[in-house]
């Protein structure tokens, strides 16, 4: 029973092991078990047999080992289809000219629309207050981009409702996210754009992308009329665009914590006291 002891033995190897590891940790084993075992001779026929049936029985485990290393990698490569995003470049080359252009990257769901389902009438998609004029500005500005965890049978007719005018350039679904702990991800390193560049909104943000340092978190709206997200943020956004730092990510991370659009407010009227405090200095310096 020297093969049944061999296999427990591997079987209690491979459970923690990538299979790049299980093919490492065993190749030892394999080699030595395919190995024809030595017989001297003038071993007695009895002796022969015997060293047939364990060459022969330690086959056995090499070919299951062999057999659950070719299944796991046909299962590892189907489960990653699902899993990875569709591509490395989600989004095709920028031409040369729009290189400086900033990404703005938009959630669909409780960030642009909200989504109802009722028995009697099935689902209904409502838009979020400022929405269109928020996207259209927007457009002026930067790459605009949605990136959503739902399937492309809805995010494309909601955006061709949505978008009539054409300024979403980008429209990326679940195939685009990355399946990991059972949620769908935003993966920005896969966008093909300059990570220093890409600023990502949501409702869920911090929750829904694998690069916070690029999030940027809303209030999630469902059917409060009286939302303002939107629009409070245009001024924030626009003041990116125009001053294009270095790095967006070293921006974003001098607001965590704090409601962006309200801070950027404070911090824009604290710029103005302070260059009214410089006037009025230079006034009494002049007199």
């Amino acid at each position: 029973m020297a093969y049944i002891s061999a296999y427990s033995s591997y079987i209690d190897l491979v459970g923690p092991y990538t299979l790049e590891e299980v093919d490492q940790k065993t190749l030892e084993f394999r080699k030595s078990m395919t190995t024809p075992r030595s017989v001297a001779e003038n071993a007695s026929e009895f002796e022969k047999i015997q060293a047939m049936v364990y060459s022969t029985a330690m086959k056995v485990p090499v070919a299951a080992i062999e057999f659950y290393m070719d299944v796991r990698h046909t299962i590892e490569d189907h489960i990653r289809g699902f899993a990875e995003p569709t591509s490395d470049k989600l989004l095709p080359d920028l031409e040369p000219q729009t290189q400086h252009i900033f990404t703005l990257v938009l959630d669909l769901n409780e960030t642009l629309v909200y989504s109802d389902w009722q028995r009697e009438r099935g689902w209904r998609t409502f838009k979020r207050p400022g929405v269109d004029a928020f996207i259209e500005h927007m457009g002026k500005f930067y790459e605009v981009v949605v990136y959503s965890d739902q399937l492309p049978m809805y995010v494309d007719p909601v955006l061709e409702r949505l978008d009539t005018k054409g300024f979403i350039t980008g429209r990326l679904s679940r195939p685009a996210t990355k399946y990991q702990d059972g949620k769908h991800y935003r993966d920005l390193s896969k966008l093909n754009r300059n990570p220093a560049q890409v600023i990502y909104i949501s409702g869920h943000a911090l929750e829904s992308c694998l690069q916070p340092e690029n999030c940027v978190t809303i209030k999630p709206w469902k059917l409060e009329a009286d939302d303002t997200q939107l629009l409070d943020l245009i001024p924030f956004l626009e003041y990116l665009a125009m001053a294009r730092p270095a790095d967006i990510r070293t921006v974003l991370a001098s607001y965590q914590g704090h409601d962006v659009a309200a801070e950027f407010i404070e911090r824009s009227k604290e710029h103005q006291r302070r260059m009214q405090e410089q006037k009025h200095q230079g006034r009494i310096w002049r007199r």
